[in-house]
């Protein structure tokens, strides 16, 4: 098990560090939980599927075609069942052109009709454009110039540097980006999984970023996908890709709760037959289903990620075991700890189609107020005498509002320390005396005009008038 530990995506590649992973409450320790085998076995494992895998690829056929997504001999050629036609999507595409053309208006008015886009699926001709500004990568390359082309230039850490080498021909070896070693896809991943190593050296290289980041490479330029990679680790997920991996270890105590209170009936099965969190949660939550899930629904996960945070990546957990073990049929036909595995592993791809799946997932009775208050809760119960950095679960922001939020404050102090209001406090004005209301009884208005204005107003001559003139009239 642990010659396989170390090529596998899910698991930790701290292999030159001196961090030593923690033994955690499932009864293993998470290097044994990571270095589960995260490919399904060579018989149940469809080589046409747009799933990752850790197998070498010969080479393909020359009769074999990508499909849409770029997957050499995928089923994705044509729109699964579902999929929305293509009025409706040049209509998506407009409403989206038109948001992200005023980015800061729509951020700041209208979130909520950003949120429901997303949740509909972002076009994939426009991801390149909206997955940035979801996550707010575009301002960090914009206060940063020229520092993905410095890291990206500058030497390596050697440890490092051959960990990742060994990496890469694993990850999506079926996509046409990642066929050959010299290739612009293996090698635009190996500059931005080494530039990340060097923006964070306290944090090195985990072999679930390789994944993460060939989807990003997939859709952006490597500048861009380097910083969406940085926001990603660091608001996201914190403390997920780091040597303790103290995030996935609070992260799973607090989806075994969600489980409690949401599955219960599944929560006792899985409780019955010694399946722990740690035993599957890792290669779900530190690759992002990337390698999970087929790809068509690992983009709509993605862009629902993106937008409301790691809510999402629970969602669809929990999604995920209802669907392997909701029923007690399905319970039954795993009676121990390997079939119960074999069935989370190999949930039936119909029941994985992006559009019927994200219905499930967006109606999973899961609020972000809900999460924090669990997240709290499992917080307050970890041992205080386990090693390593405790979780910061406050790190971590809920989504593209929150980021957006966030840069906009930051950008509004412009760095400095924002000053410190001062309160002054004036002195009371002297009391004016009141204003006495003139005496009008008994008085002509005429000489009333006389004392306020000057002179008496001249008139005709009492000769000429027909009758008493009103400003002789007494009151």
């Amino acid at each position: 098990m642990g010659a396989q530990a170390q090529g596998r995506p899910g698991a930790a590649s701290h292999t030159g560090s001196p961090h030593v992973l923690q033994p955690v409450a499932s009864g293993g320790t998470m290097a044994q939980a990571l270095g589960e085998d995260l490919v399904q076995p060579c018989e149940l494992q469809d080589d046409s599927s747009s799933l990752g895998s850790d197998s070498e690829l010969s080479g393909p056929g020359p009769y074999r075609q990508a499909d849409r997504y770029g997957f050499i001999g995928g089923s994705s050629a044509e729109p699964g069942p579902g999929h929305p036609p293509a009025d409706l999507i040049r209509q998506r595409e407009m409403k989206w052109v038109e948001m992200t053309s005023h980015w800061e208006k729509t951020m700041s008015r209208r979130y909520k009709k950003v949120k429901m886009q997303c949740r509909k699926g972002i076009p994939s001709a426009l991801r390149a454009r909206c997955w940035p500004l979801l996550c707010g990568a575009h301002v960090c390359q914009k206060n940063s110039p020229g520092t993905y082309q410095e890291l990206a230039e500058a030497p390596g850490d050697p440890q490092w540097m051959e960990t990742i080498g060994r990496d890469l021909h694993r990850q999506f070896p079926l996509h046409e980006m990642f066929v050959s070693p010299q290739g612009h896809g293996q090698q635009g991943l190996l500059q931005v999984l080494k530039a990340y190593t060097l923006y964070r050296p306290e944090q090195g290289y985990c072999q679930a970023q390789g994944p993460v980041a060939a989807v990003l490479l997939m859709h952006l330029p490597p500048e861009e996908a380097f910083w969406c990679l940085v926001q990603i680790c660091e608001v996201y997920v914190p403390g997920y890709y780091g040597p303790h991996m103290e995030a996935v270890q609070l992260d799973a105590e607090v989806f075994m709760a969600l489980l409690r209170r949401l599955l219960p009936r599944v929560h006792k099965h899985l409780q019955q037959v010694g399946v722990g969190p740690l035993l599957y949660l890792p290669e779900w939550f530190l690759c992002l289903f990337a390698r999970s899930l087929p790809f068509p629904t690992v983009l709509r996960v993605w862009d629902a990620f993106l937008s409301e945070g790691v809510k999402v990546l629970f969602r669809v957990g929990l999604t995920l075991v209802r669907l392997a073990l909701g029923t007690a049929e399905q319970r039954l036909a795993c009676p121990g700890l390997l079939e119960t595995l074999g069935a989370l592993r190999t949930i039936p791809p119909a029941q994985l189609q992006e559009e019927a799946f994200m219905s499930q997932v967006h109606s999973v009775a899961l609020s972000e107020h809900d999460l924090q208050r669990q997240i709290r809760a499992q917080l307050a119960q970890l041992p205080e005498s386990a090693s390593g950095p405790p979780p910061r679960p406050q790190a971590r922001l809920p989504g593209a509002q929150a980021i957006f939020e966030a840069q906009q404050l930051a950008g509004a102090r412009g760095g400095t320390r924002p000053e410190v209001p001062r309160i002054v406090v004036q002195p009371p004005e002297e009391p004016r005396p009141p204003r006495r209301k003139p005496q009008t009884r008994g008085k002509t208005f005429h000489g009333l005009l006389t004392r306020s204005r000057g002179p008496p107003i001249e008139g005709p001559s009492r000769s000429h008038r027909g009758s008493t003139s009103f400003l002789d009239t007494r009151f």
